[in-house]
């Protein structure tokens, strides 16, 4: 029973790999849409939603929102974003090169250093 499910599986499975043309032409499959048609659906999709936007943008007193008004908009909220990023990383390496000076220096009997004392070595040149 079992050699005879595998031959038939086996069977097949190169049935499926030999037979010519494709899975879609055997059943006649055919996308409902083409590409062009879904792109130009796409645009009109981003036409209405841009009509409706402005629409309720003019009703409460505010200008229209053009395409350079969301690009430059774009453009802030991704340097700002960078920009914390940017400043979190810094409090990051601040807060790691702080607790390795402090692991030195307990190893060594002196006093822990404070963030803000170290801060103000580090704006100094580090000449402490």
């Amino acid at each position: 029973m079992v050699a005879v499910v595998g031959g038939l599986l086996i069977a097949l499975i190169l049935l499926g790999l030999f037979y010519p043309g494709s899975g879609a032409a055997q059943v006649d499959w055919r996308p409902t849409r083409s590409p062009e048609v879904e792109y130009q659906n796409e645009l009109d999709d981003v036409a209405q939603m841009q009509a409706a936007i402005n629409a309720k943008r003019r009703a409460r007193g505010a200008g229209d929102l053009t395409e350079e008004h969301v690009r430059a908009q774009v453009s802030e909220d991704l340097r700002a974003r960078v920009e914390r990023h940017d400043d979190a990383l810094v409090d990051q390496d601040i807060a790691e090169m702080l607790a390795v000076k402090n692991t030195r220096r307990r190893a060594k009997g002196l006093p822990e250093v404070t963030r803000e004392e170290f801060e103000r070595d580090l704006g100094d040149g580090g000449a402490a």
